[in-house]
């Protein structure tokens, strides 16, 4: 039988997330959980932090969980914007283990993968014809990229080189907040970054999110490229549905 429910964790660079998910709508059933990311955020801290958010919403079965980094067959490569301790780490081990699950029900995905997932199944039905990039906006950058709707996993796009810097060194939602930035000021450097973007991918269409695109009319409309942008429609809580969607279907990559 089909799951009509699941259960999704986001963990990001300042806050870890999880909610149960109606999977029929791709909607949260009921409010999220939030625990701040412990600091330092090492694979044991975070594992402990999941436990309590699952533990909270009382919630048993398979678990789909998010992390920043490239994640292949449930192991992490990278570490952006959490402990470097994680590069290397068998998350679906050490998940299953600490919820007292099997590996098979850990369904472990790069952040943005599972954002995108979520936009291509309940978002704009645009979103699944040619080329589509997620971009996720929040400690990083986090991006997903699709060809007519089918996921290139573990693109790293927020880590180009954009005027000899780090893309998100300038331009992720935590460097407007951190250098105080206004909008307008903030909206000219995503604009480069992704003018830059487009140039090297030509997508046929951009999605932005993370949890800068509840205020999308103060930035979005000041973007100025040839590629259409539209809002992510989940928002902030995409990686979350994408998570629990993929502990239902046992999808991993």
């Amino acid at each position: 039988m089909e799951a009509t429910r699941g259960f999704g964790i986001d963990i990001g660079g300042s806050g870890i997330k999880g909610a149960l998910v109606d999977l029929a709508e791709g909607q949260l059933i009921g409010d999220r959980i939030r625990i701040d990311t412990p600091k330092p955020s090492t694979p044991e801290a975070v594992a402990d932090v999941v436990a309590e958010i699952t533990g909270q919403a009382g919630w048993d079965g398979p678990v789909g969980v998010t992390l920043p980094a490239v994640v292949k067959k449930g192991v992490a490569h990278t570490a952006a914007n959490i402990d470097r301790a994680w590069i290397g780490t068998d998350a679906d081990a050490l998940f299953a283990k600490r919820l007292g699950r099997g590996v098979d029900d850990i369904a472990m995905l790069n952040d943005a993968d599972a954002a995108g997932m979520a936009e291509i199944r309940w978002g704009d039905p645009a979103a699944r014809r040619g080329v589509t990039a997620l971009l996720t906006f929040g400690t990083g950058i986090g991006s997903a990229v699709f060809q007519d709707g089918k996921l290139v996993p573990n693109t790293e796009f927020g880590h180009i080189e954009v005027d000899g810097f780090d893309a998100e060194k300038k331009a992720a939602a935590s460097v407007k907040d951190n250098e105080e930035l206004s909008y307008p000021e903030w909206a000219e450097r995503v604009n480069r970054y992704l003018s830059v973007l487009e140039n090297l991918i030509w997508p046929d269409l951009f999605i932005v999110g993370g949890g800068v695109s509840k205020k999308s009319h103060k930035w979005v409309p000041l973007l100025d490229i040839r590629t259409p942008v539209i809002v992510a429609s989940l928002q902030n809580n995409a990686g979350i549905v994408g998570a629990a969607a993929a502990a239902a279907e046992g999808i991993e990559h």
